[in-house]
């Protein structure tokens, strides 16, 4: 059993935003008005504006003197933009990790048992944390902070929310395809790095 993630105060805020971009609570355009934020979570307006200087910077939100922040108005051209980026960072990450996962991939097939199940439940948040949970876990196996770090940076967590819930951009099935991954790794395939590149770049959105 891979351990329980423990999510910063900062992160628990962003995640909270996000849900409400997806939900609809807060509309493209519209502000998002950092002190009410933090009285009804019942926070300090600091990890609030932390929170949203960092989706700032994943290009979700927007700031303008005297105008606040506001929520973008994003398109599918938009989320697509970041696969390519993440297709690449993946295919380093796959082929640095191919020794490794060959001979142990139980961190990423605990992934793939709980997208089975979110997939015969029709759970959209568990599909989204799992696939999420099975990349990250991949791109750690490479061993190599900096492709860590850089993927982290990304915000890849926010995009696949955005483009699985928002757009209702889904693969057939999300256990099979990521169960393929694994079985690649299993079986040393030479062309592993390639196999993931293809795997990202077909779950992006289509403008």
């Amino acid at each position: 059993m891979a351990p329980p993630v423990v999510h910063s105060l900062r992160e628990q805020i962003r995640e909270h935003i996000v849900e409400g971009i997806v939900r609809g609570r807060w509309k493209p355009g519209e502000r998002i008005v950092e002190r009410r934020i933090a009285v009804e979570l019942e926070v300090s307006q600091t990890p609030v504006r932390e929170a949203l200087r960092e989706l700032e910077a994943l290009r979700l939100i927007e700031s303008a003197p005297n105008k606040g922040v506001r929520v973008r108005n994003l398109t599918a051209a938009d989320l697509e933009e970041i696969y390519p980026v993440r297709a690449g960072l993946e295919q380093i990450a796959a082929e640095l990790a191919a020794d490794r996962l060959s001979g142990d991939t139980s961190a990423l097939e605990e992934h793939v048992a709980r997208l089975y199940e979110a997939d015969r439940a029709g759970d959209g948040e568990a599909q989204v944390r799992h696939t999420v949970a099975f990349h990250r876990e991949l791109v750690r196996a490479s061993g190599n902070s900096v492709l860590l770090h850089t993927w982290e940076s990304l915000g890849i967590g926010v995009w696949t929310t955005l483009a699985i819930r928002w757009l209702g951009t889904r693969q057939q099935s999300y256990a099979e395809e990521h169960e393929a991954v694994v079985e690649a790794f299993r079986g040393r395939d030479p062309r592993i790095g390639e196999l993931v590149k293809e795997h990202v770049l077909g779950c992006a959105p289509r403008a």
